[in-house]
């Protein structure tokens, strides 16, 4: 059976007709004291997929009760999706007598399942964290999809060099375009940084700016102002992980982005495209 963790209802639902499997309906409470209860009545099965964002820390509480709760039900295999790995970019201490917070958060996970799928993992490093065979999915070739049909002389560019693959894979998907990457640059005096693209000309072009995850936004927009001011068509805003936390959708649409584009790996306004298909071929 499928189980969602209850930020992730709209993905394991797809993953569920996807894969053919019975979706379970799991309950979640939340006791006086503030203490959550997360349960799955009718959970009937050997096997169980918990699907699971972990974009806050009650995601996290949630998804060990699920893991439990299933094994409690029965379930003699437990397999753990977690489109989003809150704390991925944790993945090293930051001084003495720090965690190494994505570390911590594996280790927990590894206790209550047999087997890991994460989506495209801010840092491909943490998979190493875990203490079960882990499964990493690329799926940032579904964000072609929602992308008009008729971009004019398509540019999608990555936030940096080392992200160029996602902007490439971006690019194969939809069957036309470039690709290149922002540079940033310090200023020595101010420290200020600011990003331009590093070769291509943006001018009367459809501009994509691909990242695995907006985060709050600021990057991306400065990135889309400086695309503006460089003449570009419309500028579109693509990503697998739409954290958009705090005012990040009012930057980028003060900035002039035409559309963002996320997966459903976080469920926000702009999923408008399911990572379901790619999950479901490792599932297989």
């Amino acid at each position: 059976m499928i189980v969602p963790g209850s930020s992730s209802q709209l993905l394991a639902a797809a993953l569920a007709e996807e894969t053919g499997r019975p979706l379970a309906t799991p309950t979640y409470d939340r006791f006086p004291d503030g203490e959550t209860l997360a349960a799955v009545p009718d959970f009937d099965g050997n096997e169980a997929v918990v699907v699971a964002t972990t974009d806050s820390d009650a995601a996290w509480v949630e998804l060990l009760q699920l893991q439990d709760a299933v094994r409690e039900a029965g379930a003699e295999r437990v397999t753990t999706v977690i489109p989003y790995m809150g704390y991925a970019r944790q993945d090293e201490s930051f001084g003495d007598g720090q965690p190494v917070s994505a570390r911590a958060m594996a280790r927990a996970i590894s206790t209550g399942t047999d087997r890991v799928v994460l989506v495209n993992p801010h840092e491909s490093g943490v998979a190493d964290f875990y203490d079960v065979p882990v499964e990493t999915v690329d799926a940032s070739s579904v964000l072609a999809a929602p992308l008009p049909a008729d971009l004019v002389e398509p540019l999608f560019l990555a936030p940096d060099e080392g992200a160029i693959g996602i902007a490439e894979t971006v690019r194969d998907s939809y069957g036309a375009g470039e690709t290149d990457y922002f540079e940033k640059h310090r200023d020595r005096e101010t420290g200020a940084v600011t990003v331009s693209p590093s070769d291509a000309d943006a001018s009367g072009r459809d501009v994509v700016v691909v990242d695995d995850i907006i985060a709050t936004g600021s990057t991306m927009s400065e990135s889309i102002t400086v695309l503006t001011d460089r003449g570009a068509a419309r500028v579109f805003a693509a990503c697998v992980h739409p954290m958009l936390a705090a005012n990040a959708v009012t930057k980028l649409r003060a900035a002039g982005v035409a559309r963002i584009v996320g997966s459903d790996t976080i469920e926000r306004g702009c999923s408008v495209v399911s990572v379901a298909a790619p999950i479901a071929d490792v599932l297989e």
